[in-house]
């Protein structure tokens, strides 16, 4: 993301009201994303997004993978007692299941979550070390011969790419040991799944990238069993031309996997380049015409899956945090915008 994801970004609702206004687009008709595409297309979902009945025959037209958009993290899965609960995520599996969709695990260690069951534990490395691997092992275990790959460790590399992040996991068990550990009790738990280290920013940062690159040399060296990088891809619609393009060739040339894991093309999140709704919603497909001829352009075994964070436009975080916002392919009636038409023209180009 261009911005930290917990800055909200203004935007009232006679704002909102005004762009829905200046978003009217003539209809676009496009063949089903998954079936344009030669490699999977992913989607984020929530629990409570299952029952609507309106999403769910869109979702199962478009898309060939989903993620839990975040219930599958320690957030949902830890309970204050420390046991565990997996209801939710147990629907979403079950939901890919039923619908042939291959399932993303999202994710088992992430500097941002740190549920107080941790936080109590003594401060004896063993017993923090054990409760680590258990958690790893329930998880990325129960869902061992469905899920096809992880994020094992989330945004690990500081905002500006100065190094690494601190976190509870690094001050007790070290800062690359945490998430040595991390890949192995993953590859433990399931020795078939492709295991993602996963961050942002690695499009318009280009020092964030190299830091990033830098990091999974070293957990390599290590011992780490890394199958491949995620870059989530929050972007914003007046990105530089050939950004993507060089971040997806930089990381595809570590030789592993690459999965474009949350991909979303904010109008609100643009630093004021481009001013006009119009110009900004033709930068939001050029945008998402790049991403899709730059993955498209990876060797056919490095292109892991392309997840986009949500298809409707109101489903977005960033339409959460901004009412303005319109990041997503498809409008809030779940329509196809001209973005999806792009993404797709993008394909074949």
């Amino acid at each position: 993301m261009t911005l930290d994801r917990r800055i909200v970004l203004g935007g009232g609702l006679a704002l909102a009201a005004c762009d829905r206004r200046a978003d009217a687009q003539t209809p676009v008709s496009i063949p089903p994303l998954r079936s344009a595409a030669a490699f999977p297309v992913g989607v984020c979902v929530q629990e409570e997004q299952l029952g609507d009945p309106s999403l769910v025959p869109l979702i199962a037209a478009q898309i060939s993978q989903v993620t839990p958009e975040w219930e599958m993290k320690m957030e949902y899965i830890v309970k204050d007692d420390g046991s565990f609960r997996f209801e939710a995520p147990d629907r979403i599996a079950a939901f890919a299941r039923a619908n042939g969709m291959r399932l993303f695990g999202h994710t088992l260690i992430w500097y941002a979550q740190v549920p107080g069951a941790f936080e109590r534990l003594e401060g004896k490395r063993i017993k923090f070390g054990d409760a680590y691997r258990n958690y790893i092992l329930a998880v990325a275990g129960r869902y061992h011969g469905q899920a096809v790959g992880w994020d094992v460790v989330n945004e690990a590399v500081a905002e500006d790419g100065n190094g690494w992040r601190d976190s509870l996991w690094s001050q007790k068990l070290g800062k690359l040991q945490h998430m040595v550990l991390a890949f192995q009790h993953a590859r433990e738990a399931d020795p078939d799944a492709v295991l993602f280290l996963n961050d942002y920013n690695l499009e318009n940062i280009p020092r964030k990238r190299a830091t990033f690159m830098k990091l999974v040399e070293a957990l390599l060296k290590a011992g780490a069993p890394i199958g491949g990088v995620g870059t989530q891809t929050h972007l914003a619609a007046d990105l530089a031309p050939g950004e993507i393009t060089k971040a997806l060739k930089d990381l595809a040339s570590l030789g592993l996997m690459v999965h474009v894991s949350e991909m979303d093309v904010s109008l609100t999140r643009s630093r004021g380049v481009l001013k006009d709704r119009s110009k900004l919603l033709a930068g939001q497909s050029r945008v998402y015409a790049e991403a899709a001829e730059a993955f498209s352009s990876l060797p056919a075994a490095q292109r892991f899956a392309f997840t986009h964070w949500g298809l409707r436009d109101k489903d977005s975080w960033l339409k959460r945090e901004n009412p303005a916002d319109a990041p997503l392919l498809f409008d809030d009636a779940g329509r196809p915008k001209a973005a999806a038409a792009a993404w797709i023209g993008g394909l074949r180009a």
